[in-house]
């Protein structure tokens, strides 16, 4: 369904957004919203099967169908996909909350976004960046005015990977990827796309721009080399209680790496404090995840750890050993997360990218699990408690909890309850129903959590691709400085900003980013000017030849002979291209389609029979009244 969308975007591949577009009032907007759940209600009455709606060749969503829907949004054409993708995520609320029809409205849900996404395809190119970017509010269910987002974002917030998966989506996506098209925050605190002219023409000193640090791109490769730089800053912080142990200023002194190792660390801690109020300011808690809480845990243990080591290094007191001492162990719990975050680096490649994907569903489905372990944990250690306080005297509760944690992990201890046969008897039954039942349950939710993601690899990968971009520019700022760099200006540079005007500061921050980051824009620059410019990339050109098999290249389906065979008299097109497809299968259409269209002509021609049988049987009857 894809349908090769891309090619005709031109050489560049660039998406421009237009310079003016129709947008609807929130009144509007909610009438619109509500026409087109009212004509889906009307496609599909009844529970449809979603494989049925998504095909190709779909009998449900016909060319005609799109049309009508199309015709239904009138004057507001360029809304359309925003409206039925606001439609999709009504039908799914309606399907989470009435059990009974669940099937029928998430069909109605599938269709709402299986429309959207061939009515993004029917738009002409230029428009693309209106019809996915442009931002909208509806009115809420309370009446109040709804946050304002674009039908690419409420297609992310929504998780749907039929509309993100294609090629219209993507080459939104790939536009803000790479910069193509960038956000400016306006008066009202709403985001607009605007087109970067200046990314594939000018010289090499006019891409030489400290906002192309906005470019996710740009700042998925930074955040890399960053966080490489952060694991090997902590692998040699880690050895310093036993490269430092005879330095006598060892117990009054941090370690360069160690100071290095915390400034990261406070940087790294700034940026997700900022990215959390961005995000709920300007965006809901849906874009939380499992990432954000990693994140949050990794920055508490470096936090505590760089407590523990501060007050350490002021204690005169023999305590000053112990401290250091869990300063260093809370440290060694980081070791597990920032590894762990080492996925959301690289997860802009496929392969690491599917990992996380499979993590977070696993993860996802597990919650089932966890509530029935918990359930079950608390009435058993009570169970153990109580028969433990049977006889007036008690053990302390850490002793039980251990006792149910070995078991769960298969390493019971059945000796500890030896002497007691109802306890041995219950500690039986913990390890019946945890490692038998639970486990096994869990195993099953894990196994059908990633066939469901392998399944669908290549579109999940894509919505997930998908939000990662605009997650890196949906909280806008004006002035990015990247980890830890983000020090200089929470500390240095955000002060000057209630002194200064608005011109000022920003001639400020222009020139200290310039200075900070010279080496990178030059480089950054470099990579624009000359390898993103694929009217002069040669090795582009000659491994991406141009699709000389569809329409715009007449010549390729009747060439001519050229060369030393021009004067032999061979022909290559001795059957024109047309002669040739018209024995090909119509795959446009769905076989009963087919079918339907063969018999209506069988029922014409069979009419056109019966006139000329009735109109021949009444010119001989009038021949016979002559002859009588």
């Amino acid at each position: 369904m894809s349908d090769g969308f891309s090619a005709e975007l031109g050489s560049s591949g660039s998406i421009l957004p237009p310079t003016k577009t129709t947008k609807p009032s929130p009144q509007t907007l909610t009438k619109l919203v509500k026409r087109l759940r009212a004509l889906t209600l009307k496609l599909l009455p009844v529970e449809v099967d979603p494989k049925a709606i998504n095909e190709p060749t779909s009998r449900i969503i016909t060319p005609q169908v799109i049309s009508a829907y199309r015709a239904a949004a009138g004057d507001f054409d360029e809304a359309l996909p925003y409206c039925l993708l606001r439609a999709r995520a009504e039908f799914m609320w309606d399907a989470d909350h009435n059990a009974a029809d669940y099937d029928e409205n998430f069909g109605r849900a599938i269709a709402c976004e299986v429309l959207a996404r061939r009515i993004v395809h029917l738009n002409v190119p230029e428009r693309l960046a209106a019809v996915m970017a442009t931002r909208y509010t509806h009115i809420q269910i309370d009446g109040d005015e709804s946050d304002p987002a674009s039908a690419l974002e409420m297609a992310i917030d929504s998780h749907c990977t039929i509309f993100l998966s294609s090629s219209e989506s993507q080459d939104v996506v790939n536009s803000l990827w790479k910069g193509d098209l960038i956000q400016k925050m306006n008066e009202k605190f709403d985001v607009d796309y605007v087109s970067y002219s200046e990314s594939q023409t000018g010289s090499f000193w006019s891409h030489v721009n400290p906002s192309r640090l906005c470019v996710p791109r740009y700042q998925n490769f930074f955040r890399i080399v960053v966080w490489l730089f952060f694991l090997v800053v902590y692998s040699q912080a880690v050895r310093q209680p036993v490269e430092r142990l005879a330095d006598p200023s060892y117990t009054n002194t941090m370690d360069a790496w160690e100071v290095i190792l915390y400034v990261i660390a406070l940087s790294t801690l700034v940026e997700d404090m900022n990215r959390l109020f961005k995000l709920l300011r300007f965006v809901t808690w849906r874009a939380f995840s499992f990432w954000n809480i990693v994140a949050s845990v990794t920055n508490s243990l470096l936090l505590a750890a760089f407590i523990l080591r501060m007050v350490g290094l002021h204690d005169n007191t023999d305590y000053s050993a112990t401290l250091r001492l869990n300063s260093f162990q809370v440290l060694s719990f980081v070791a597990p997360f920032i590894w762990m975050r080492l996925i959301t680096v690289f997860d802009g490649y496929k392969y690491v990218g599917m990992m996380q994907i499979c993590v977070a569903r696993m993860l996802q489905e597990s919650s089932i699990f966890f509530a029935l372990l918990s359930i079950l944990a608390l009435g058993f250690g009570q169970a153990m408690y109580a028969l433990d306080a049977a006889d007036g005297t008690t053990e302390a509760p850490s002793g039980v909890v251990n006792a149910l944690v070995q078991a769960l992990l298969q390493s019971p201890d059945f000796s500890r309850y030896a002497s007691s046969p109802s306890g041995l008897t219950m500690y039986y039954l913990w390890n019946v129903v945890t490692v038998i039942v639970l486990l096994n349950v869990l195993i099953s939710l894990f196994a059908s959590a990633y066939q469901d993601v392998v399944d669908d690899a290549e579109a999940q990968y894509l919505a997930f691709f998908a939000g990662k971009t605009v997650g890196m520019i949906r909280a806008p700022d004006s002035y990015v400085y990247p980890a830890p760099f983000n020090l200089i200006e929470t500390f240095l540079v955000s002060p000057f900003e209630y002194w200064f005007s608005e011109k000022r500061y920003a001639k400020l921050n222009r020139i200290i980013m310039s200075v900070l980051f010279f080496i990178p824009l030059t480089v950054i620059a470099f990579y624009e000017t000359v390898f993103t410019r694929q009217e002069n990339d040669w090795m582009t050109n000659w491994l991406h030849g141009d699709n000389e098999g569809d329409n715009a290249y007449p010549e390729a389906r009747d060439p001519e002979v050229d060369g030393s065979d021009a004067d032999t008299g061979l022909r290559i097109s001795k059957v024109p291209f047309t002669e040739l497809v018209k024995v090909f299968p119509n795959t446009a259409q769905s076989s009963e389609a087919l079918m339907l269209e063969e018999i209506r002509g069988l029922r014409k021609q069979l009419d056109m029979v019966m006139r000329k049988i009735q109109v021949n049987g009444k010119n001989g009857g009038g021949k016979e009244e002559e002859e009588d």
